[in-house]
Parts: structure tokens; C-alpha cells; sequence
């Protein structure tokens, strides 16, 4: 016969395990609304696709709650359960990282060149993620008068200009001088926008050994600047723009998962991830044709 200890115990379990599943399906119904705002009011990219699988995962779990709990207690759903901890601990610590790195590296004032890096368009205007670096750019070139821009960016298929020209429109409409600002127009990765960058400054008379400043959302600003050196720039500094509140979870999700691909193959143009790049633009034809 249970004590009146042990009954308070089994109560306050079961109170503990209800409010665990009630905090499960609001944080799926939270998931499920902002994954249908993503689909209307985001491109369709890795960061999104990533949120989506994140919702079906949370959903089935609110779903399938007993089976799970019941199979997670086995022998083979106990190791599952301990790997997949174990992955979400590495993940989070990812996740933490990206978001104090891209302020390890600020500008000193010194840089002769800002290089602006392009996030992807709505039709022929900036994205809100792309004018939050465009406004931080124009801030920082608006007090610093002998610094040349360069806008990088290439034309995606749902984009009906490039990249770099609409982010130099933008900021000669804010009132920078046009002969300010030089447009790049054919990167398609962070890789190239520096190597495509560096090469029009050379037809300026400038070099890898030049002084430059990129301008990327923060949590781009780590793996920006380790590409900025392997396409030849010598001194580099990052100039980090906030994100935008709807933005956070998919580009933070995305960029712990680049960041762990670039520590392992140091370059976006190999590995397994790069055929995924070329699915996932096909599939921007279906989405948003």
C-alpha cells in the first residue's frame, strides 16, 4: 500500500509529465505558425528547410508522446535517446558559437575597402535580412568618406536583377556617391563573393594585402571571414549587422550546420552538401516559380 508520501510523489509525476506535454504541443503550434510565415514571407532555402523538418519532428513527437516515451526505455531507444542528447548538446554549443564569433573581429577605421555581402533578393529589392547589413554599410561608409564598396552578390532564379546591383541601388538611393560603390554580379556562394571581389579590386589597383571590412548578418561573420582569407585578403574585419526577429531561428539553425561543414571540408564547393545546394535551387523553381 502506497504512503501518503509516495502518492504525493506519484501525483506530483504525473502533474510534472502533463505540463511537459502541454509545453510540447504549444511549442508545435508555435513552430507550425511560424514555419506557414516562413513559406509567405521567406525564400525557400536551407535555414527554412530546416525549420520545417525541426516542426515535423516536434509535431510527432507531441503526437506519438506515449510510444516514444515507452521506446526511448528499451534497450535500443536508450542509445538513441543518449546519441541523439548528445547531438543536440554539440548543436546548441554550435549554436552559441556563431552567435558571440562575429564580434570577436570589429573594424579598427583603417580599412581602405568594404565589402558588402549579398543575402538574397525580393524580385528586385533587398531582403529585410539584406537590408539590415545594406543599412549597417551605409551607416559605417557615411562616417568613413574614403572607403570604397563593393556590393557582392550573383542573380539567383527567383531574383530578377543581381544581387550586387539592387544592394548598390540601395545604397546610392540612401545618398552614398555612385562612384563609391562597384557592383560584383556573379558570386553564388560566400566563397566566391570574395575571391569574384578581390578581383575587380585588382583591376582598381587594389590587392590581397589591402585593408578590408565585410559586412555580414553576425552569425555569418565567423566562416565570412575564414573565406575572406582563403580567397587571399591578408587583414580583415567584420562589420556585424543584427537579424531580423523572424530570421534568427532558421539562419542560426543553417549556420551551425555550415560552420561544422566548413570545419570539415573548408570550402562549399565539395562534399555531400553541395549536391543539396543544387536540389534545393531547383526546387526555389517549384516554390516560387
Amino acid at each position: 500500500m502506497l504512503t501518503t508520501a509516495q502518492t504525493a510523489a506519484a501525483c506530483t509525476m504525473r502533474s510534472a509529465s502533463k505540463m511537459g506535454i502541454l509545453l510540447l504541443w504549444i511549442l508545435a503550434a508555435a513552430l507550425v505558425a511560424y514555419s506557414l510565415m516562413l513559406v509567405f514571407l521567406s525564400n525557400f532555402n536551407m535555414g527554412n528547410l530546416m525549420v520545417w523538418v525541426l516542426t515535423a519532428a516536434i509535431t510527432a513527437c507531441a503526437i506519438w508522446h506515449k510510444p516514444l516515451a515507452g521506446w526511448l526505455h528499451t534497450g535500443a531507444g536508450r542509445v538513441v535517446g543518449i546519441v541523439l542528447g548528445v547531438l543536440l548538446v554539440v548543436y546548441l554549443a554550435l549554436i552559441g558559437f556563431v552567435a558571440v564569433s562575429g564580434y570577436a573581429n570589429p573594424p579598427t577605421g583603417q580599412e581602405q575597402v568594404m565589402i558588402v555581402l549579398g543575402a538574397g533578393l525580393r524580385k528586385d529589392k533587398p531582403s529585410m535580412l539584406l537590408r539590415y547589413r545594406l543599412d549597417k554599410a551605409y551607416a559605417y561608409a557615411a562616417e568613413h568618406p574614403d572607403l570604397l564598396i563593393v556590393t557582392s552578390g550573383g542573380q539567383g532564379r527567383d531574383e530578377w536583377i543581381p544581387e550586387g546591383q539592387a544592394m548598390r541601388d540601395y545604397l546610392i538611393e540612401k545618398g552614398l556617391p555612385a562612384d563609391r560603390v562597384l557592383a560584383e554580379n556573379k558570386s553564388t556562394s560566400t566563397e566566391e563573393n570574395f575571391a569574384f571581389s578581390l578581383d575587380i579590386l585588382k583591376e582598381r589597383g587594389y590587392s590581397g594585402d589591402t585593408p578590408i571590412v565585410y559586412v555580414s548578418n553576425a552569425f555569418h561573420c565567423y566562416r565570412a571571414g575564414r573565406y575572406a582569407a582563403r580567397a587571399g585578403f591578408t587583414t580583415v574585419a567584420a562589420l556585424p549587422a543584427h537579424t531580423p526577429w523572424r530570421s534568427v531561428l532558421p539562419c542560426y539553425l543553417r549556420e551551425a550546420l555550415a560552420l561544422a561543414y566548413y570545419w570539415v571540408f573548408k570550402t562549399s564547393t565539395s562534399g555531400p552538401m553541395h549536391a543539396m545546394v543544387g536540389l534545393l535551387d531547383l526546387n526555389k523553381r517549384f516554390f516560387y516559380k
